[in-house]
């Protein structure tokens, strides 16, 4: 399949219209009913989604949406493809991993632009670079890929791998690093758990995977079905990307927008973390130069998508335009009538 719009239907509404044209609401119909899943618990990377949802832009686009966290973080893009849900926040290698499993799933736009994900450590001997890992004990979440990254940032820094043990700490970063139960952690986020140790006054190092070796990617996308974009749902999809887009961007103007929907969403969530964690975030929840929320670089997935399959992560060849499109998104093109199929 290549995602398209057709030709000689552009030719016609620009000819009729003279410009693009976004398309809005349901014309005082019912609003139609749109189901999201996070990839997590509601937290800062989402701001833009509930400001969306608080100031009535969901509405207004003629949308009913749920925004509902999953069971767990793997449960997403399994209750995607299974259509128990329409849209899922997940992540660029977990998509493409669910895509070498026969998934025909295709993201639709970037919530985060670049990774989030950190080689971090604390104290007063805290790691400061990958050089310093030789002989250490390194805490993971037992992902796969982050054994991957972890092998990539030793081997530019020319240490030999089996002199680094990686310990599975599951997700429980902040605690294993104060603990000293490990020297640093590979897959804590700068933007939260770096926040945190910030604020808790514990003097983080902190350093980027696209600073360390491995390739940029994005952190967060929005997945669809591809055999759910037919020309109803495409719609749809395009109406909720604008509204999303217009939540994100009213961060720019007020970091605190949305938090209080956030907050009501999940009532365990400190106001002040949440507050620190979207400021932190707000340059990367957006494309550079004048591209539109949610653009997604084709080269920039290639080279990721590649990196996966020469580390063995995948095993069969993709091609960035079928595994990500930027038709859906602001002034990207009129609403699609027709998506060609496999």
């Amino acid at each position: 399949m290549r995602h398209c719009l057709l030709i000689a239907v552009c030719a016609l509404a620009l000819a009729a219209c003279g410009e693009k044209q976004e398309p809005s609401g349901s014309g005082g119909s019912a609003p139609d009913s749109l189901r999201v899943m996070l990839d997590y618990f509601p937290n800062a990377d989402h701001a833009g989604l509930y400001a969306a949802q608080a100031s009535g832009g969901y509405e207004k686009a003629g949308l009913d949406v749920k925004l509902t966290a999953p069971p767990d973080p793997a449960a997403p893009l399994k209750l995607l493809q299974a259509g128990r849900v329409d849209l899922a926040i997940s992540y660029e290698p977990e998509l493409m991993l669910a895509r070498e499993q026969g998934a025909d799933l295709i993201a639709v736009g970037a919530i985060v632009q670049k990774p989030l994900t950190a080689l971090m450590a604390v104290g007063k001997d805290a790691i400061r670079s990958p050089g310093q890992l030789r002989g250490k004990r390194v805490g993971t979440a037992g992902i796969p890929y982050q054994s991957v990254y972890l092998k990539t940032i030793l081997g530019k820094a020319g240490v030999d791998p089996g002199s680094v043990k990686e310990t599975n700490i599951g997700f429980n970063f902040v605690p294993a690093m104060l603990s000293g139960k490990v020297d640093a952690t590979l897959g804590a986020f700068w933007n939260y758990e770096g926040v945190d140790l910030q604020r808790r006054g514990k003097q983080p190092v902190i350093q980027r995977m696209d600073d360390l070796g491995v390739p940029t990617y994005a952190e967060l996308v929005l997945v669809a079905r591809r055999k759910d974009l037919d020309e109803d749902f495409a719609a749809r999809v395009r109406r909720f990307i604008g509204a999303t887009a217009r939540g994100y961007e009213s961060l720019k103007t007020d970091p605190s927008a949305g938090l209080d929907a956030l907050l009501k969403a999940d009532g365990g969530l400190d106001r002040g973390l949440q507050a620190a964690s979207i400021k932190a975030t707000l340059p990367v929840f957006f494309p550079p130069g004048d591209k539109p929320w949610g653009y997604q670089e084709p080269a920039a997935w290639q080279r990721y998508i590649d990196w996966m399959r020469e580390n063995g992560l995948i095993k069969r060849p993709q091609s960035a335009d079928r595994v990500m499109t930027n038709e859906f998104l602001p002034g990207e093109g009129l609403d699609p009538r027709t998506v060609e199929q496999d």
